[in-house]
């Protein structure tokens, strides 16, 4: 009979408990499911033999209590504002504040603060001052270094500066999570001056902010453009952010170091490429796969239901595209899962009592990219690119599409799956003739598709797709041609729908004006569609930040202002008689009224005159 980790005291009663080696703190409900950053964390520690106790979604506004409920841990206290940043789950990209939050049960709204790394850590530094604070997830993690911060509109130092963290963990970390952890059991945690040991800063995967600190004149560690000179240059800024990124598509990169004042953060190399065997281990851990019972009154959990009929094959993503963080969370190098620890899976998955048949997904942060690697590792140990597809394939990557067809196909022939789907996002850019993608893609439409398939080309504009490093559009045209004649055929009446994104820096209205030309040519009337967000350590948002490409140091024309932004969103909706009017009148102030006629033709729009 499984068990949840415990998230009350009564729980930790039970189990036996005097005192919890590691507590976790996160923004999000406790689900207890590979898909979940805290419960992965939970279940590796306690697999390691360490009793882990969980405080999730604490109330940070009365007395504090559910931050003392277990009282003072053994080792550590971790912290998580949980598996989105807590910003982008509050505000949209207009900076309203959102309703919902599907990480809460019910989808409930204000379960979790602003920022919630920093208010938590904070929190705990005042009730247990020398405890550890290891602060991790996509929030720390993306906020190691000095970084943009698009909520506040500004330059904002290293979370380590404005947190009492002791240590930040980034990226996946399972392993660095079991490091600290032994460190800190057996003493090696801080010097008898009050300094991080010399084992703690030399540990993979790991940042922190030190007084003192030796810069070596050596090529494995860099120091950057201080936090005070990016302040005062966004030129500056922009270099950094070049070197991050190259670093940071590396196998085996620098340190790099950068002064804030008189502090210096410290971001050492991550760990190696996790293997097949390990990120097997991490998700045949024995989860109970669905929400504390604790919630069962408050309703779904909306970020459980979407993925709780799905199955991750891997982790990372090579892709390298501008407004993406996946590459520098979980790695541009694939950790595949083997087949049989996805097969043992979907076992467990069809002996739920609740399970229809349905499988939701299979696949991962982009669903084609399952085993891809290298041919030749060594070649990969010394390579920078952004991307091993873009702008060209690399020839050393093998892309064979072979295994994942017939993953799909013993998959779908399990006897209590009726339907299996793929939802994540297809890489049509991985396929050629020779690597059996088109084939895969084939297999993907007749047999694993509900009757609608979503790809993004991103945009219509080939010169704003390459600043976003996406493929030419010319790509999606050839998909749909394709898939129009797969759908023939096979006697299909299915869709392919794209998703784009309008305000992307380099993107002026005159292309989004192109974009809707194009989706009216096309029959198309666009509903997946977003407003760029600038998040933190994206390409995207260092171009929107200091209107400059890092990757050219050239300048790139940004739309920032809200009425720009709205301008070139209402675009996606040309063919709604409510948009039109306002539509006209961006256009006609631009000096774009040719698109009016080319859009709305004769109907009077010229004029800013309302259709009826």
């Amino acid at each position: 009979m499984g068990h949840f980790l415990p998230i009350t005291l009564e729980e930790v009663k039970r189990l036996g408990w005097e005192q919890v080696d590691v507590v976790l703190v996160t923004g999000d409900a406790y689900v207890d499911h590979p898909s979940f950053g805290t419960a992965v964390i939970g279940r590796t520690l306690e697999a390691a033999g360490y009793r882990v106790a969980i405080i999730p979604q604490p109330n940070w506004r009365d007395d504090l209590r559910d931050f003392r409920k277990f009282g003072r841990p053994r080792l550590f206290f971790g912290v998580t504002s949980g598996a989105m940043d807590s910003m982008v789950n509050h505000y949209t990209a207009a900076r309203r504040l959102r309703h919902d939050d599907a990480y809460t049960p019910g989808g409930q709204f204000g379960f979790r603060p602003d920022r919630a790394t920093y208010v938590y850590t904070r929190i705990l530094k005042e009730i247990y001052p020398d405890v550890p604070v290891i602060i991790a997830g996509i929030e720390a993690s993306m906020r190691r270094l000095a970084h943009y911060d698009y909520w506040d509109d500004k330059l904002f130092p290293s979370i380590l500066i404005d947190t009492p963290a002791d240590l930040l963990l980034y990226g996946m970390g399972e392993r660095s999570t079991l490091k600290i952890a032994k460190l800190i059991e057996s003493g090696e945690w801080r010097t008898e001056s009050g300094e991080l040991s010399v084992a703690v800063r030399g540990l993979p995967q790991v940042a922190f902010a030190v007084k003192n600190y030796e810069l070596r004149v050596k090529s494995d560690i860099i120091e950057l453009h201080s936090f005070e000179e990016c302040q005062r240059s966004k030129r500056a800024e922009a270099e950094n952010y070049q070197i991050i990124e190259r670093e940071s598509n590396k196998i085996e990169c620098a340190t790099l170091v950068q002064r804030h004042g008189d502090r210096l953060v410290v971001v050492n190399p991550p760990e190696p490429p996790m293997t097949t065997e390990e990120i097997d281990a991490s998700f045949d851990l024995p989860y109970m796969r669905l929400p504390h019972p604790k919630y069962k009154k408050r309703g779904p959990i909306p970020a459980f239901e979407m993925i709780r009929w799905s199955v991750n094959t891997h982790r990372g993503c090579f892709g390298g595209c501008s407004f993406c963080t996946i590459s520098a969370h979980q790695g541009k190098q694939i950790a595949s899962r083997s087949e049989e620890s996805i097969l043992n899976e979907v076992n467990l998955i069809a002996q739920d009592p609740e399970f229809h048949g349905v499988l939701t997904d299979l696949g991962g942060p982009s669903a084609n990219m399952w085993r891809m690697k290298g041919k030749n590792q060594e070649l990969c140990r010394k390579c920078s690119r952004y991307s091993c597809s873009m702008p060209t394939m690399c020839k050393n990557l093998d892309s064979d599409h072979s295994a994942m067809t017939s993953l799909l196909k013993k998959v779908a022939l399990h006897p209590k799956v009726k339907h299996l789907y793929v939802g994540s996002g297809i890489r049509c850019d991985l396929f050629t003739e020779g690597n059996g993608g088109w084939q895969y893609f084939r297999e993907v439409v007749v047999n694993h598709t509900s009757g609608r398939l979503k790809v993004a080309p991103e945009h219509t504009s080939d010169a704003v797709l390459a600043l976003m490093r996406k493929p030419s559009f010319s790509l999606f045209k050839e998909t749909k041609r394709r898939f129009d004649e797969i759908c023939k055929q096979a006697g299909l009446r299915y869709q392919l729908i794209p998703y784009f994104i309008s305000s992307h820096p380099g993107c002026r209205l005159q292309d989004m004006a192109e974009l809707a030309l194009e989706m009216k040519r096309m029959g198309y009337r666009l509903e997946q569609i977003q407003d760029f967000t600038p998040t933190p350590m994206t390409l995207s948002t260092e171009m929107y930040y200091t209107g400059i490409d890092p990757t050219t140091m050239k300048p790139v024309y940004v739309a920032t202002t809200p009425g720009d932004k709205a301008d070139q969103r209402r675009l996606f909706f040309f063919y709604k008689p409510e948009m039109q009017r306002d539509i006209v009148a961006s256009l006609r102030r631009k000096g774009l009224t040719d698109y009016v006629s080319k859009l709305f033709g004769n109907s009077g729009l010229g004029n800013g005159v309302r259709r009826k």
